[in-house]
């Protein structure tokens, strides 16, 4: 089976960021197809500027899977870009497709809209955690092709207060699992 390497992350951040839009998060058993994503480089939201040194593996890596904690409960799932420069590609919402009733339970819901949809029940659903911060995307968490290009759409990113006007956050047009 074919899985995405790390030339596919060597790439700019926000072709990236578009590129994952399609593929396949494989994680423990667990599956879910990518449909939403944001796109942080070296812009005055990103941890590469406000958490230099928490995030200092976006600098010295591209295809690497960067987990941070966020308001004391939630991890967010990243992952490393750019060969050269700072860069990363916040995972924001997956439609799950295997591994479901593995989700339910730790999500504490059968609303399969409601697994995947925002970084926090997304990495809540796939298990995910700071164990897998730093580590190359291939061993743990892996990552399949998409089999076809969706329609992608563009907008503002979420949740953040600096460098709102950049439209960095990509996700499938029409897809009920993308967030808000």
């Amino acid at each position: 089976m074919h899985f995405l390497d790390n030339d596919f992350f060597a790439r700019d951040t926000l072709t990236v960021a578009r590129d994952l839009i399609g593929t396949i998060l494989v994680v423990d058993g667990c599956e879910g197809r990518i449909v939403e994503v944001e796109a942080y480089k070296d812009d005055a939201a990103s941890h590469a500027v406000t958490r230099r040194h928490k995030a200092r593996t976006m600098f010295d890596t591209f295809g690497h899977v960067y987990v941070y904690f966020i308001y004391g409960m939630y991890y967010c799932l990243n992952f490393t870009t750019e060969s050269k420069g700072a860069g990363a590609v916040l995972i924001r919402a997956a439609e799950p497709l295997l591994g479901l009733d593995v989700m339910r339970e730790r999500r504490g819901t059968s609303d399969v809209k409601k697994l995947a949809s925002g970084p926090g029940r997304l990495a809540q659903a796939f298990g995910v955690d700071l164990t897998f911060n730093g580590a190359p995307i291939g061993h743990g968490m892996k990552l399949r092709p998409r089999k076809f290009t969706p329609e992608i759409s563009a907008g503002a990113r979420i949740g953040i207060s600096k460098a709102t006007e950049l439209e960095w956050r990509f996700f499938e047009k029409d897809s009920a699992f993308v967030s808000r």
